[in-house]
């Protein structure tokens, strides 16, 4: 009986820290290609609906209500759902643009829904906290609606840009975690095959130490940027 019981047991190997860059180097490369390709799309497509929903609203160069509204709500819904639920959520839809469920390819596609929503409610808050006084001074000088949003509105607002960037790169990060969970890959992937289903305590450690690092770094960068940035 006690045979049986110890041979049912798992068995608990760590991973010596000297083979550890090995999985790890790999693993972290494919996080940044996740996060990177990501945070393109994003900053393109929430850039761009962040503006237009500031333009839209009644502080912007042309209100309009219902569209305002309905942009809201669409944004809203997509900052609704935990990464977890929506990634489970439209996996056929994943599948239909991917070919698959699997991997960095399927793991793009709801990182980028889950993170067009929050940068365009960020870049509307940031342009939110813009004087008034400036777009009525693109106004009174004859700019067309297209020079008043590059050369007043981002311009001024490049600080507040470079802080809603740092924070959705950490969110990117973190979902590139979670989306380990479907074998996408990346640092993610390494937590949950070595350090959880095979108890590697080392590789729990070291996918750790990893993550908790990249997320300084980038907020440092992020932070340094903003300031220079911000004028004086």
């Amino acid at each position: 009986m006690s045979a049986t019981t110890e041979s049912s047991q798992p068995l608990v190997t760590d991973t010596p820290w000297a083979d550890l860059p090995s999985l790890l180097l790999p693993a972290y490369g494919e996080t940044w290609a996740m996060v990177g390709i990501v945070m393109v799309m994003v900053v393109l497509v929430g850039g761009a609906t962040g503006v237009l929903l500031y333009n839209t609203s009644p502080r912007g160069l042309f209100p309009r209500d219902r569209l305002h509204g309905a942009l809201s709500w669409v944004v809203n819904m997509g900052r609704s759902l935990p990464f977890l639920v929506l990634m489970a959520a439209i996996i056929p839809f994943t599948k239909w643009v991917t070919g698959t469920t699997l991997g960095i390819a399927a793991a793009i596609v709801p990182m980028t829904i889950a993170g067009i929503p929050f940068f365009a409610r960020l870049v509307q808050n940031a342009l939110n906290d813009l004087p008034r006084e400036n777009m009525a001074v693109g106004l009174v000088t004859g700019s067309s609606t297209g020079q008043i949003i590059r050369q007043t509105q981002l311009r001024e607002a490049l600080p507040g840009l470079a802080s809603a960037v740092t924070l959705n790169t950490i969110s990117m990060i973190e979902y590139s975690a979670i989306a380990g969970t479907i074998g996408a890959g990346g640092i993610g992937y390494l937590a949950v095959t070595y350090g959880y289903q095979r108890f590697d305590m080392t590789v729990m450690l070291a996918t750790i130490i990893a993550l908790i690092v990249t997320v300084q770094v980038v907020q440092f960068i992020g932070d340094r940027v903003a300031h220079a940035l911000a004028r004086p």
